[in-house]
């Protein structure tokens, strides 16, 4: 399990060795110490307060015998309390902040109201600060200072730490404290749907512009985090106490101008978004570090969040990971390969390709850093390479390579179907006979019409005989443009193609064409459900092929076929039993490698 998926257990476990908590009912309820209240652990808002009790006493230095919970509101009907009370006094008579505890993930509105909550019971206590918690989510407030229509006027970068003063910020390099931290994936997941909820406003943008929106915010916390700072500086990218929106996205603007003109192909679009919106989703992110999160973390959390926001809003369908992981490790990639997905979508077939040389990288330079990181850094740099005709999904694979720590390099905005030298102009590594793997999931079903794409009659496949064609199917052309780009003799493929073109006898031209020019090394049988889950039904087969070198003659050759009834998942998308794995070691058996 990864090191950051149990760091709710290590807060309790950290809480009941030092006497913060006591677990009760084999940790179904917590005791809160030392005031001996209890309550239930299975509800996700008490988590939450559990955290940040913890936070209180450790990080903010307040000590437990002045911190009450459940407080009731005198005067008020019906009967409310205040999650958490921090007292200047040990009689507890003085309030000096009172806290509002919600479960992390509510909306935007959720979180004003919460808001509101905790100002009305700090006034009704005379308390000098408030609180609004909900996960990395949080707004300190003074209350004298509130008013709900300028409500920046009021907050603060965090409450006080041990009854001192209000900081200008909070956040800063090296600090044990308030250096920012890494987070698990669940965390990371519900941050990217906040942050993403806040910009789609309810329907308010297309989904997909509110997610290029959300990439480019992203884009500059990595950049921010990135940046050359002293052990001690402030990062740059927080909420500054008493901040106006205005303020704040022009910071963050300058630091996204900045980037853009050192990475022009990322980004090319001016920040288009409300100075409010940005205050909100800068609160949402302030706090976590992307850079630190580790790589697999990140990569699946991202991963995740994008198939539930692309597969729900906006038609984007995934390759499933194992089938993705299944196919690169097949290929056996080296990292001085040249890699391409001419389909690339998200990117998940490079970052798989990139993980696989970053894990050799490992197992290689167990001692040498520089080395290491080198040997895959590299490789993400100059050998990775993908086409994507939507420049939105475009910007998306690039942002998810920059997250994994590169590889964006070399992804273009194209149509892989276009003649290639208008690709070479683009960026000269796109070539013909030039790539050494190509790992793919082209688009199915789409008719190129050539009334629309003159570039069809330079394809074999877009004429019949001598006969210029109307139309054909976008993967039949897609199988010739992959073998266009494979190196002769050495250059191999791993293709998810409609099991249609391995069984219709009306495209016996197709597998023709395909055993002329390649030898096929494996066909692997998918089941009907395997892209159900992603909004595609169509039944499929993984086809492994290398490119043959010019006049080869193979004879008869034996080609490796397998049946993968379960991959992983049902048609619902819930796990299910995994024989990809097993027919990966047979092939493998087969071929006498490790």
């Amino acid at each position: 399990m990864n090191h950051q998926e149990n760091t709710f257990e290590k807060v309790l476990e950290n809480g009941v060795r030092k006497g913060y908590f006591r677990l009760h009912n084999n940790g179904a309820k917590i005791e809160y110490l030392p005031s001996g209240h209890k309550e239930n652990l299975g509800d996700p808002e008490e988590k939450v307060r559990a955290e940040y009790y913890s936070n209180l006493i450790e990080k903010y230095h307040y000590p437990a015998v002045r911190i009450e919970l459940e407080v009731e509101m005198p005067d008020r009907t019906p009967e409310r309390y205040a999650d958490i009370v921090i007292y200047e006094d040990d009689a507890k008579k003085k309030p000096y902040v009172v806290i509002e505890c919600k479960k992390d993930g509510i909306s935007d509105a959720e979180f004003e109201q919460a808001t509101k909550q905790s100002i009305a019971n700090a006034r009704v206590l005379k308390s000098p600060f408030a609180n609004c918690v909900a996960g990395n989510t949080r707004r300190a407030m003074e209350t004298e200072h509130w008013n709900d229509k300028e409500p920046e006027n009021a907050t603060i970068t965090d409450i006080p730490i041990s009854y001192g003063k209000i900081e200008e910020y909070r956040y800063r390099k090296g600090d044990a404290d308030w250096d920012l931290k890494a987070v698990e994936k669940s965390e990371l997941k519900r941050t990217l749907e906040k942050a993403q909820n806040t910009l789609w406003a309810g329907g308010k943008r297309n989904p997909t512009v509110a997610f290029d929106e959300l990439c480019k915010i992203i884009f500059v916390k990595i950049r921010d985090e990135k940046r050359g700072r002293k052990t001690g500086d402030y990062y740059d990218f927080q909420i500054k106490t008493h901040e106006k929106a205005e303020n704040i996205y022009k910071r963050v603007n300058d630091i996204y101008l900045e980037a853009k003109e050192k990475d022009p192909e990322v980004f090319k679009d001016r920040l288009d978004i409300s100075a409010e919106e940005l205050y909100t989703v800068v609160g949402h992110l302030q706090s976590i570090s992307l850079n630190k999160t580790d790589l697999d973390t990140k990569g699946v959390a991202f991963e995740q969040f994008m198939e539930d926001f692309f597969k729900g809003k906006s038609g984007q369908y995934f390759t499933p990971r194992e089938i993705v992981s299944f196919a690169v490790k097949m290929l056996g990639i080296k990292n001085d390969d040249l890699v391409l997905d001419p389909a690339c979508g998200s990117g998940g077939f490079l970052l798989h390709a990139l993980d696989e040389i970053r894990k050799q990288a490992e197992e290689y330079y167990v001692a040498d850093n520089a080395e290491r990181y080198r040997y895959w850094h590299d490789f993400a740099q100059n050998n990775l390479f993908g086409i994507e005709i939507n420049d939105s999904i475009a910007r998306v694979a690039k942002m998810n390579m920059i997250i994994h720590d590169d590889g964006h390099t070399n992804v273009i905005c194209h149509d892989a179907l276009e003649d290639v030298s208008k690709m070479t102009e683009k960026n000269r590594g796109f070539l013909k006979s030039h790539f050494d793997v190509i790992v793919t999931n082209p688009p199915f079903g789409a008719n190129v019409k050539r009334s629309e794409h003159p570039f069809l009659e330079q394809f074999i496949f877009g004429k019949n005989g001598k006969k210029i064609r109307d139309n054909q199917k976008t993967e039949i052309l897609f199988i010739e443009r992959c073998i266009d780009f494979l190196k002769p003799e050495t250059g191999q493929m791993a293709i998810v193609l409609p099991d249609g073109i391995l069984t219709n006898s009306s495209l016996q031209y197709v597998r023709d064409f395909l055993m002329e020019h390649c030898q096929i090394l494996a066909v692997i049988s998918l089941p009907q459900i395997t892209f159900m889950h992603y909004g595609a039904g169509v039944k499929s087969s993984l086809v492994f092929v290398r490119r043959k070198g010019v006049e080869e003659d193979l004879g008869k050759y034996k080609i490796f076929l397998a049946i993968a009834e379960h991959v992983g998942y049902d048609a619902t998308g819930r796990k299910d039993k995994n024989e990809l794995p097993e027919i990966l070691k047979e092939y493998k058996t087969l071929h006498h490698e490790k």
